[in-house]
């Protein structure tokens, strides 16, 4: 693999000098790290596809807000089973609270690897520190995706994915992710925590260095630009002079909002376009649930294609309504509960933006971030046609 002599050397300054030929040690090195995070990033050996290196097919000079990128919301949650859920009923139930069953939590189905292989650039990553608060991993709301995989395992499988693949950019978003255990708070521990990680040495040799801007896609292939929806505000204002990427931070993220506009740069004016819509709480059936996030996905992509073309467009087609009866979980939003004497409930999201992408092939989307994206199958080919 490319450089693996250089992401293991990154790992461990005291280890440098033994690995830096990419010998058996560093092969036993750099495999430690992606088996510790397979609960996550899943397996990366497998079989090339179609989309694997679709950057590639793209001039330099193609300005990133002008790319159509798939990913996928709350991306961690993949492997988040019946199993997992008891298995680590320890640290979901720590507050002594019932939790939903395992469908309230789980938006996908695709592991990291998989997604890379299917096309997606985009990922939305939820995290907090582990129950011991010793470190960063993935949870959604109070559900614990993985004791085992850390944030630093997971970034260390995009380092190396990202060698194997010099012609692709990665964009990754994180997010803090509150209400995960009793007492838990977004705090200078914490805080300094995502520093450190974002920050390291070998973050900075795949992490793009620059403050909220977005440029070409040529001086980001084999990078990944960095979409921060956290503070640092309890830690000195230094940690934010020297954190990149894009600014979004959850006081100016418009909660559970259709269309919204958030300023990343105040300089320039940098402006990003955002859809996140993720619950439509008005609607009393799992119809008319997914009918309004639907109305919102198709109103957003159809702007994106009109307006703003300098900026970033960010639309989730993502949702749920948990506390409705029947539940309108993630899977049945994205895809629908197979009934309904009229169709309406049969399909979901997915589904139904079908015709919508063929009628806008040709036309700049922007990010668009799924659930179950590989359901209908093509879904994917449908945003990247441009």
């Amino acid at each position: 693999m490319r450089g693996l002599g250089l992401i293991l050397t990154l790992t461990s300054c005291s280890l440098a000098p033994v690995l830096a030929d990419a010998g058996s040690l560093g092969q036993y090195a750099l495999q430690k790290l992606l088996q510790d995070g397979i609960e996550v990033f899943g397996d990366v050996e497998s079989t090339d596809s179609a989309n694997e290196n679709w950057m590639g097919r793209l001039p330099d000079s193609m300005l990133i807000t002008h790319i159509n990128v798939p990913g996928t919301h709350d991306a961690a949650t993949w492997n988040y089973s019946q199993a997992t859920h008891d298995a680590l009923s320890y640290a979901t139930r720590c507050d002594g609270t019932a939790v939903p069953e395992p469908r309230a939590y789980r938006c996908q189905r695709m592991s990291f690897a998989d997604s890379l292989r299917a096309g997606i650039r985009f990922f939305d990553l939820r995290c907090a520190l582990d129950p011991i608060d010793a470190n960063l991993v993935f949870w959604h709301g109070p559900a614990l995706v993985s004791a085992r995989a850390t944030v630093a395992d997971v970034l260390f499988g995009f380092y190396a994915w990202l060698e194997a693949h010099p012609s692709e950019m990665l964009i990754l978003s994180f997010q803090y992710e509150g209400s995960t255990k009793v007492n838990a708070t977004n705090d200078a521990a914490v805080q300094r925590a995502l520093f450190d990680v974002l920050t390291s040495e070998a973050a900075r040799r795949y992490v793009l260095q620059e403050k909220g801007t977005v440029g070409t896609l040529g001086g980001a292939r084999g990078k990944i630009l960095l979409v921060r929806r956290f503070d640092l505000a309890d830690l000195p204002l230094e940690f934010e002079a020297a954190m990149p990427g894009l600014h979004m931070p959850p006081t100016v993220w418009t909660d559970n909002s259709s269309d919204f506009e958030l300023v990343y740069n105040k300089t320039t004016n940098a402006t990003a376009y955002i859809e996140d819509y993720y619950s439509p709480d008005a609607y009393l059936t799992t119809a008319d649930n997914i009918a309004a996030k639907l109305n919102a996905t198709r109103a957003h992509l159809e702007k994106a294609t009109q307006a703003h073309f300098g900026s970033l467009f960010i639309t989730f087609t993502s949702g749920t309504h948990v506390a409705l009866d029947p539940p309108v979980f993630p899977e049945v939003m994205a895809l629908g509960t197979g009934t309904g004497a009229n169709g309406t409930e049969k399909r979901g999201v997915n589904q139904q933006l079908v015709p919508l992408l063929r009628h806008l092939k040709g036309s700049r989307l922007g990010i668009v971030v799924m659930d179950f994206f590989e359901e209908p199958e093509g879904l994917v080919d449908l945003v990247l046609r441009f």
